[in-house]
């Protein structure tokens, strides 16, 4: 009888378990989107300068796939229904190498590492990538401090804080995503101008 119960208990946990692979394998994959690069700009100065654009610096609650979402002051959590293709961070360096490479006049635009003697570099932290909702309404909110270095001196040549807010009609995926893609695209253009103009 002992040997009949253990039996019977070995296949109510599988049972249990198939059940359980079978519901993950039903639920459907997250809503993955991108950012865009501006386009359609154009910045002066920095015609000679070679510029090395650092990964972006942010929190941990920023800096991965998730999108936040602010529903009160001091109080995250993130999107069900959509996440970005990477990393923030990843993202933002990517998309501002394309602003840079679409806008400016600049000879070469490019990470570290790669094989590149940038005559300035590039810091940004992120202060805010996510939908806050405010007492006057919903925004998709991008806030980026910047620094042009000098590499030569390690001086910082001119330093600024970029912020854009873009109404948002609701909090889903699709919408607040767009909305986030209109916000960085406004940041990174005044952005790519004022670091070509720093540079003379």
């Amino acid at each position: 009888m002992a040997w009949r119960a253990r039996i019977g208990h070995g296949r109510a946990v599988l049972s249990l378990m198939l059940a359980m692979t079978l519901a993950g394998c039903a639920s459907a994959p997250t809503p993955t989107f991108d950012l865009s690069a501006p386009t359609g700009f154009t910045a002066r100065g920095g015609s000679n300068g070679q510029l090395v654009v650092v990964t972006p610096t942010a929190l941990a609650v920023l800096d991965s796939e998730k999108i936040v979402v602010e529903p009160a002051p001091g109080q995250i959590t993130y999107l069900t229904d959509a996440q970005w293709s990477d990393r923030l961070s990843a993202l933002l360096q990517a998309r501002t190498i394309q602003a840079f490479e679409n806008g400016s006049k600049m000879r070469r635009v490019a990470r570290p590492g790669d094989g590149v003697t940038g005559d300035y570099q590039l810091n940004m932290d992120v202060r805010s990538f996510g939908v806050k909702v405010l007492p006057e309404g919903t925004f998709a909110v991008v806030e980026i401090s910047a620094k042009l270095i000098a590499t030569a001196s390690g001086r910082i040549v001119a330093a600024r804080i970029f912020s854009a807010h873009t109404p948002l009609s609701s909090v889903t995926g699709p919408v607040a995503t767009a909305g986030l893609d209109q916000a960085s695209n406004q940041v990174l253009i005044e952005l790519v101008r004022w670091a070509s103009a720093a540079q003379g």
